[in-house]
């Protein structure tokens, strides 16, 4: 069919008179370390290794895995492809069906939370960082100060016998010299004023970036995807070598069968696998609608959500071996006891494993913190892009610079909550309202939208003009009836089975209504998209609400008449959207 619009002297290129203004990645490969930049970043060196310690190790590994073949893989393919053919972000994305549009308001809402916590922990980082040129690490030794504490770089007692519950000298250097921590309770707190200081110099940092663009975002990714891979390969090497880190990789690789019938379990390990592929969240899409038309993404999404899994695992072990090792020389047996677990954890276990370094600990610190750094500022850029590009969509004659510019000082503002001596409690109640149950909702809607609405068999037809491949039975199933209801199950189990985050009542009311303010966007803009249709009578704006507008397609004119012609040459019978008989409906819509 390409070949035939061709010789009849029709072009699919971008390269036409008609150049579309949106910016492009410079190369493709540009574009793919972009993704491994933000996809395989925070969410698997932060956020991974305490979501698997508070669910039982190997009894979320195994649903992880699970989740990301099912529903990962799928849906990160899926928001490439749909990215890519129509040039559109997370919420532009959604003229394919006007009606369904609070479904991209309501995911960029969740990412603007995600924006102002995930810069703190960057911050944090960045503190350890400068912390590490001291003579010695600051959290190698026990301050005279702390009770029941035992130095991570001699692992010698002090204070107490080898018979109480000890606490290794990297934890508490974390919550009483660098977070002050104190329960909500008692209140928020001041920010700290260092930390302060870094979340400033990290929000410059992103934002500099991000004022030039697209094209300077990918000449970052050579640097910011690359050079992570390099110290966690030696992390991963000493980590291995600790005495008792066997203990803590097996916890890690063997499952308990009991917990894979709780719904928690399976909860965490979706929204893991969202946080850890970065889908359902916009940022995919964005960065996909600034690729050529005929960008093969296909490749690109096997390569990136293979590495993703690797990558998780990788970490999970030199993590959980530190773990075992603690566990060892604290003479306890139950690994989740080792170190309090939350969003703090890689801030103890890592540089505790740093410390223990026989030769030029803070060298390796160093280069650690500068990775984790590193892969922070990708996934930061990965989080903002999504909101410039949403806002833009929305107002193409805004200049990028001030766009930028405005969310990072609205983004810097709302981050130094955080920075408090309860910003870490608070950082768990909006993760579990603000970006867990919203991403875990939306994606249930962005599926039926894209699968049912838009229907599968159109995303392969796109598929097959864009990039001339046929779409095996495999996706097809997942799009349209597998992945959707594994997320609806799993959302039903979740809200039936909730408990409340572990803090004062009042923060888990402002959690729901952080929900709330996400989900109440679908009507919302629903209603907004059936009052804005031309047709006459409510019935008929209600079924012109569903339908593609008018401009959708390529972004190229000349591309998208191109495409028009594809579809008219494919002769679709009538019915190709009539919703009369199910049965038929739901095989068009997935197998056809």
């Amino acid at each position: 069919m390409r070949d035939l619009l061709q010789a009849n002297g029709i072009a699919l290129s971008v390269s036409i008179p008609n150049v579309p203004i949106r910016e492009k990645w410079g190369k493709g490969v540009e574009f793919m370390l972009s993704c491994i930049a933000y996809s395989v970043g925070f969410g698997n060196i932060w956020k991974f290794p305490y979501t698997a310690l508070e669910n039982g190790g190997g009894a979320f590994l195994i649903p992880y895995l699970i989740v990301l073949f099912l529903i990962g893989r799928p849906i990160y393919y899926l928001e490439m492809v749909m990215g890519q053919f129509c040039s559109r972000g997370c919420v532009k994305i959604y003229d394919m069906a006007p009606i369904m549009r609070g479904v991209g308001v309501g995911q960029s809402l969740a990412m603007f939370v995600v924006m102002t916590y995930y810069t703190p922990v960057l911050a944090i980082t960045l503190y350890y960082l400068i912390s590490s040129f001291n003579a010695e690490l600051p959290w190698s030794r026990c301050d005279p100060s702390w009770s029941r504490c035992i130095d991570s770089v001699s692992r010698e007692f002090s204070n107490v016998n080898a018979s109480q519950n000890m606490n290794v000298s990297a934890e508490l250097f974390f919550t009483k010299t660098v977070m002050h921590r104190a329960p909500l309770a008692q209140g928020l707190g001041i920010p700290d004023m260092d930390l302060t200081l870094c979340l400033l110099a990290s929000w410059l940092i992103v934002a500099i970036i991000l004022i030039k663009g697209i094209r300077s975002t990918g000449k970052c990714a050579y640097f910011l995807a690359i050079f992570p891979y390099v110290i966690i390969l030696i992390l991963f090497v000493h980590s291995c070598t600790l005495e008792g880190a066997s203990k803590g990789i097996l916890f890690f690789l063997t499952p308990d069968w009991k917990q894979l019938f709780e719904p928690r379990v399976w909860m965490e390990a979706v929204t893991q696998c969202f946080f850890s592929l970065s889908i359902c969240f916009g940022g995919i899409i964005a960065y996909s609608s600034f690729n050529n038309f005929s960008n093969n993404v296909y490749r690109d999404a096997m390569i990136i959500s293979w590495l993703d899994t690797f990558t998780s695992i990788i970490v999970g072990c030199i993590v959980f071996g530190v773990l075992g090792n603690l566990a060892h020389v604290t003479n306890k047996d139950n690994i989740q006891d080792v170190v309090r677990q939350g969003p703090g954890l890689t801030f103890m276990a890592y540089p505790d494993a740093i410390a223990k370094f026989e030769y030029f600990p803070q060298l390796f610190s160093v280069l650690f913190f500068l990775m984790l750094f590193i892969v922070g500022i990708g996934s930061n850029l990965g989080v903002v892009t999504s909101i410039i590009t949403a806002i833009r969509d929305r107002c193409p004659t805004l200049e990028n610079w001030k766009v930028a510019s405005v969310v990072s000082i609205v983004g810097f503002s709302l981050s130094t909550i955080y920075m408090a001596p309860g910003g870490l409690d608070l950082l768990d109640v909006f993760d579990n309202y603000g970006a867990k149950y919203v991403t875990l909702t939306f994606a249930l809607f962005e599926l039926i939208t894209f699968g049912w609405i838009y229907g599968v068999d159109r995303i392969c037809r796109d598929i097959q003009f864009m990039l001339n491949i046929d779409t095996n039975k495999f996706w097809r199933i997942c799009w349209g009836i597998l992945t959707p209801s594994v997320v609806f199950v799993i959302l039903i189990g979740c809200l039936v089975d909730h408990k409340p985050v572990d803090v004062p009542e009042e923060y888990n009311i402002v959690g729901w209504c952080v929900y709330a303010l996400a989900v109440i966007q679908l009507p919302l803009w629903a209603i907004y998209a059936i009052c804005s249709q031309k047709k006459s009578g409510f019935v008929n704006k209600f079924k012109s609400a569903f339908k593609p507008t008018k401009s959708w397609g390529p972004e190229n004119y000349h591309t998208r008449e191109a495409y028009n012609l594809y579809l008219e040459k494919l002769k679709d019978s009538s019915d190709a959207d009539d919703c009369s008989n199910v049965l038929k409906f739901v095989y068009r819509r997935v197998f056809k």
